[in-house]
């Protein structure tokens, strides 16, 4: 498990490819790979990737499928790419975002930023699946960051999320542009929530819920934020 809580930013030293695996060498600042051992887990932009060798106090290699290149923004990274990292949380561990499984659900392009002196707006592309877990003051995890999703569009289909100058000092987020893409993690509270609320109505309603859909619609009440509370899970939502 993860907090969402970056550690620090790390480089891709060397990417290789050979029967479908992919294999990076990544290095860490100085320290941050203390009493790390082969087969441990650590989170590279929102991606858990375990340890399959260690190179040097620094270095550190990690070998990814197939499957996680399709889903995650991993294929598309060379040499020099610089990452947010993670080490795996440890039992009793203070939690200063939410909890995170590593296991990334999609990802999507930034297509929007804007500066207000020191606050920074990122707009997000929202898929129509992934539509129904998003929602303001909800948690949602970027690039294994955790932060809160402060507007939604789910007729336009896009997010945003607000970001301080310490998390924008703490991450990679500095050095994306429009027209990057992002590894989203949906926050698993939320999801099972929301999944649980439309399974019970499928249930009772059958096939008049898209009509009872439609009219929540209309009254504008979201049918997916039925049963749905923001941010109850006692966690902050910005990295410190």
């Amino acid at each position: 498990m993860f907090t969402g809580i970056v550690q620090t930013v790390a480089y891709i030293a060397e990417v290789s490819d050979n029967n479908g695996i992919r294999t990076f060498v990544i290095e860490f600042p100085t320290g941050f790979c203390h009493e790390l051992e082969i087969g441990a887990s650590i989170a590279i932009d929102g991606v858990c990737l375990t340890v399959t060798e260690l190179l040097s106090d620094v270095r550190v290699k990690f070998d990814v499928m197939l499957q996680s290149l399709l889903i995650t923004t991993l294929s598309k990274y060379e040499v020099g790419q610089s990452v947010n990292a993670e080490r795996a949380a440890r039992d009793g561990a203070e939690i200063g975002g939410h909890p995170l499984s590593g296991h990334v659900d999609f990802n999507v392009a930034i297509i929007q930023i804007s500066e207000i002196e020191d606050n920074y707006c990122v707009r997000l592309a929202l898929p129509n699946e992934w539509k129904r877990y998003v929602f303001p003051k909800g948690y949602i995890a970027i690039n294994g960051a955790s932060l809160t999703v402060s507007d939604v569009n789910k007729v336009e289909g896009w997010f945003e999320v607000w970001l301080i100058p310490e998390t924008r000092r703490m991450t990679v987020f500095s050095s994306k542009s429009v027209g990057n893409f992002v590894n989203i993690e949906i926050e698993r509270g939320t999801q099972v929530v929301v999944d649980t609320v439309r399974d019970t109505l499928n249930e009772n309603l059958g096939p008049l819920l898209p009509l009872f859909e439609k009219l929540l619609s209309e009254q504008g009440i979201d049918l997916d934020a039925l049963g749905y509370k923001p941010n109850t899970l006692g966690f902050s939502s910005e990295p410190k």
